[in-house]
């Protein structure tokens, strides 16, 4: 897997956000497939099953990445990372077969605000006022999708809100282990630890699997891999400033595969709330870039199964 590529790569915005959309796309095919399968497997099943499909496309890198070896203390946070990310992928597992595609899209993108909040709480990285009321205002965006007290928010909804606490922790260790590890060797190293902390709650509560569904969660993890190269590939292109605005259309496609392919109808809050956080997002990321600052705001999707 590739790394970043050295700043001094000219940029070129519009291959840029054609690389953006295609994540957009696969990892809307993520959502939509997992959607399709239901509860008919348990949650960490599933999310074993995706993983370990994962580890399969990675094997060729991931042997000689083990027989290298490691940076002093990496192997510590790797296991941390891996046991948080566990946990964020059985949650939105969970969420994802249980409430509407476009809600699971549009809560997923409190991640990068939670990171922001994370790295000020954990790294001291500076909070100014500015970002302070971008946060509040993609936290009013929650507020829209959700609509407590108005509507019932279900166990589904929780999920998803502690998938997004959880993919935040799971980006701040993976910050700490790009000052010690190459970006290929923690992605790679994620799905491998990941795929082996599901492991024992997956045995736990196995059910048969029919072909067709090892078949389709073969097709979540190629999904995956390609939103993720997509993406690498969009930020290599052309900056987040760029980018990252391009995200919201994620919340267009998964409103209209919901619509169109399981029946569920278009919520104007779920889009008003998605609109609003994307917003904070995308503002904190020009600031980030204005002021010539290293970004510690991911993008969205960048912490995605």
């Amino acid at each position: 897997m590739a790394d970043a590529p050295a700043p001094s790569a000219p940029s070129r915005p519009l291959v840029g956000v054609l690389w953006m959309l295609a994540s957009g796309l696969s990892f809307v095919g993520v959502t939509g497939i997992v959607r399709y399968l239901g509860t008919d497997l348990p949650a960490a099943q599933s999310a074993f099953l995706r993983f370990a499909f994962g580890v399969v496309f990675l094997l060729p890198s991931l042997l000689p990445l083990i027989g290298r070896g490691f940076a002093p203390g990496a192997m510590r946070l790797f296991t941390l990372r891996g046991v948080v990310h566990t946990a964020a992928v059985v949650a939105w597992f969970y969420a994802m077969a249980r409430i509407p595609v476009a809600e699971v899209t549009a809560i997923g993108y409190l991640n990068p605000v939670l990171v922001t909040l994370g790295a000020a709480l954990f790294f001291g990285e500076k909070l100014a006022l500015r970002r302070i009321m971008a946060v509040v205002v993609a936290i009013l965006g929650a507020l829209i999708v959700l609509r407590p007290g108005v509507r019932e928010v279900t166990d589904g909804h929780m999920a998803q809100v502690a998938a997004a606490f959880f993919f935040a922790g799971s980006y701040l260790f993976a910050k700490r282990l790009s000052q010690m590890e190459s970006a290929g060797t923690v992605v790679a190293m994620m799905s491998l630890f990941v795929t082996l902390g599901l492991l024992p709650f997956a045995i736990w509560v196995w059910v048969p699997v029919s072909p067709a569904q090892l078949g389709w969660l073969a097709l979540v993890a190629a999904f995956a891999t390609s939103g993720h190269y997509c993406m690498t590939r969009a930020f290599t292109a052309a900056p987040l400033t760029v980018t990252q605005p391009v995200t919201f259309l994620q919340l267009v496609w998964a409103t209209l595969l919901g619509a169109l392919a399981f029946g569920e109808a278009v919520d104007p809050f779920v889009l008003l709330g998605g609109a609003v956080i994307i917003a904070a997002v995308s503002y904190i990321t020009w600031r980030e870039a204005s002021l010539k600052r290293r970004a510690i705001t991911p993008a969205v999707g960048e912490t995605k199964v």
